[in-house]
């Protein structure tokens, strides 16, 4: 499950770094015939790779989460990444219709076409960067605990009974 998790969110980089190269590509080439091809380009990794990986990253995140000693709440580096990550994926919602009206577009030359080309390159850089939030708070994995989290170490630590202090270590056992 980790190992897909990882390969998922690394791909959902690599996929937004290759939309974001179509976006500037987009901006900065005169080609028409590279303008044009660049569009449709876009919208189809939009929904072929990135879409599915989004989904897929938060969907075995949420299950990973769950099934581990890292509980969904229990952490507030869990509760940031699942904040991120539903975050970024509601932006990109939001950015499907002009990804789509860019892709049909049969002329990038207007005016009004511009604000939605150079949003693609915005937005899509905000993404990259967004994403590297939750990279970190997983290589990191800062030990602070939410409320939900102390509630359940306190239980744990009644449960045990008198004994050894339990170390930090066993703080973070479900």
């Amino acid at each position: 499950m980790l190992v897909t998790h990882v390969a998922t969110s690394v791909g959902l980089l690599g996929a937004i770094s290759a939309f974001l190269v179509l976006a500037i590509t987009g901006i900065a080439t005169s080609d028409a015939v590279v303008t044009m091809a660049v569009y449709p380009s876009m919208e189809i990794i939009t929904w072929i790779v990135i879409i599915p990986l989004l989904l897929a990253a938060l969907a075995i995140g949420i299950i990973q989460s769950l099934a581990t000693q890292w509980g969904l709440i229990r952490h507030w580096w869990v509760v940031a990444k699942l904040m991120v990550t539903t975050f970024a994926g509601g932006v990109l919602l939001l950015q499907l219709e002009g990804i789509s009206r860019l892709a049909d577009a049969p002329d990038l030359e207007n005016p009004e076409l511009f604000h939605v080309r150079l949003s693609t390159v915005v937005h899509a850089s905000a993404g990259l960067i967004v994403l590297l939030i939750p990279l970190a708070l997983s290589i990191y994995k800062p030990r602070r605990l939410t409320p939900y989290g102390k509630r359940k170490q306190e239980q744990r630590r009644l449960e045990a009974g008198p004994g050894p202090v339990p170390s930090s270590r066993d703080s973070l056992l479900p």
